[in-house]
């Protein structure tokens, strides 16, 4: 049966997200995942609230999550990236809607980026298929 999902992606590096966004949409229509929804926030601190609102849908069965907390010069991208993190797990727990994770960070080198994007993208909606299916 196939399912309904959302694709979240953080907008701050936009040009590496929407190819992260390409290749995740690629990948759920392989796996028989409908992309319902779409939505573009300006970067990870606002992804906990978008995505409790597409959960809030009985319609978006789990949601891809798909962004960059890169290294700066202070440990922000550190504190970031925990408080996402646990914003994202209990709003999996609360409402029983699973998430693929596909942040990459926190303190990733822009370097990094483009060597890990469509991995991350792929096995966000991988994993959240096999979650889907539990």
């Amino acid at each position: 049966m196939s399912k309904n999902i959302a694709i979240i992606a953080t907008s701050f590096h936009e040009k590496s997200m929407k190819l992260m966004v390409d290749d995740a949409k690629k990948t759920a229509l392989e796996e028989n995942l409908h992309v319902t929804a779409e939505v573009w926030v300006p970067g990870c601190y606002e992804v906990p609230l978008a995505l409790k609102r597409l959960f809030i849908s009985k319609s978006i069965d789990g949601a891809v999550i798909l962004g960059i907390i890169e290294k700066g010069e202070t440990k922000h991208g550190l504190i970031m990236g925990q408080v996402v993190h646990d914003a994202i797990v209990r709003l999996e727990l609360e409402t029983g809607k699973p998430v693929g994770l596909g942040i990459l960070g926190p303190e990733i080198l822009l370097k990094q980026v483009p060597s890990r994007a469509k991995l991350y993208a792929k096995k966000s909606v991988l994993a959240l298929k096999a979650m889907l299916t539990i």
